[in-house]
């Protein structure tokens, strides 16, 4: 008993279990810890936060809405529509003499919300459709990858004039649009994984035991590829913020009052001969920051969860 305790307590055995410890994680538990070693991306994590919290409850300390005027600044943006907290107005004022502050959030939140919905929607479609053309080939690969390179060929700011010009402009149009032109996003990648998985033993075994395709692909396929699926996910989701922001610069995106940060971007733009860096800056920093953390946890996840990297 007593050789026995000591061989556990050797350090010998101590260090063998512990790598073997090691090496039983799971691939989601070893994830995890590599994730939270890139200090970067944890720290984008806690900026993204912050831009989301901002986002939904940063009018609670706002004095004005964002559509509110203040008459005593109108026409008087460039000299006294500058931030001060004595008039409430903590970023200044738009040319309108609207309080940029709450202009800002709501701009936030506009632009975060679609970016996270229309994106993450985008990825969850094309990689659905990537799995079906992979899983059944022939004909059905060969029509998704025609409507593939359709979608691809047509311009995006002319059809998103054409969709606006059917049925008008608003932050649910904004997202349907982005969806059916972002309905590619994952589908190369998921086709390729799929046709590799398609002829595995666990598919195998699921056909043998009369299970359906769309219960393979759901149940078995698409959570074997799910790290591919969230890596892709956290890269479209700045190109989307990224997409809906050069939209709305250009004038095609969401209509006033309501804003986002690209609209605001324009705005401000306009405004900088007038000397109100203000209305070009605020915007302008929440956009960068945004992201600038959304780049960096996508990043810190590629790294975290590519089982090349374990």
């Amino acid at each position: 008993m007593r050789k026995l305790k000591q061989l556990l307590t050797s350090p010998e055995t101590t260090t063998a279990l512990a790598e073997e410890m090691v090496k039983s994680r799971s691939f989601w538990a070893d994830a995890r810890i590599r994730f939270f070693k890139n200090k970067m991306a944890v720290f984008s994590v806690f900026m993204l936060g912050f831009l989301v919290l901002f986002s939904i409850f940063g009018n609670v300390l706002s004095q004005w809405t964002y559509e509110e005027i203040d008459w005593s600044l109108l026409g008087k943006i460039k000299e006294e529509g500058g931030p001060s907290l004595a008039n409430g107005h903590y970023f200044g004022v738009d040319e309108l003499g609207r309080d940029l502050y709450a202009r800002v959030v709501q701009g936030s939140r506009t632009s975060l919300l679609v970016g996270f919905v229309a994106g993450i929607l985008s990825v969850i479609l094309g990689s659905t459709i990537g799995a079906v053309a992979a899983f059944y080939g022939g004909r059905t690969d060969q029509f998704i990858m025609g409507a593939y390179t359709i979608t691809l060929a047509i311009p995006y700011i002319i059809f998103f004039v054409v969709w606006q010009a059917f049925f008008g402009r608003s932050l649910s149009q904004m997202i349907i649009v982005m969806i059916i032109m972002n309905w590619t996003s994952g589908l190369l990648i998921v086709r390729g994984q799929v046709r590799m998985l398609k002829n595995r033993e666990f598919v195998d075994a699921a056909r043998m035991l009369g299970m359906s395709d769309f219960t393979i692909i759901a149940r078995h396929i698409l959570p074997n590829m799910l790290w591919v699926i969230i890596i892709y996910m956290s890269l479209t989701i700045p190109e989307a913020i990224m997409t809906e922001s050069l939209v709305s610069f250009l004038g095609v995106g969401i209509q006033e009052p309501n804003t986002s940060w690209g609209a605001l971007i324009s705005e401000g733009a306009s405004t900088m001969t007038f000397g109100t860096t203000w209305q070009l800056a605020y915007p302008a920093i929440f956009f960068v920051i945004a992201q600038v953390s959304l780049f960096y946890i996508g990043d810190g996840l590629r790294d975290a969860l590519d089982p090349k990297e374990r």
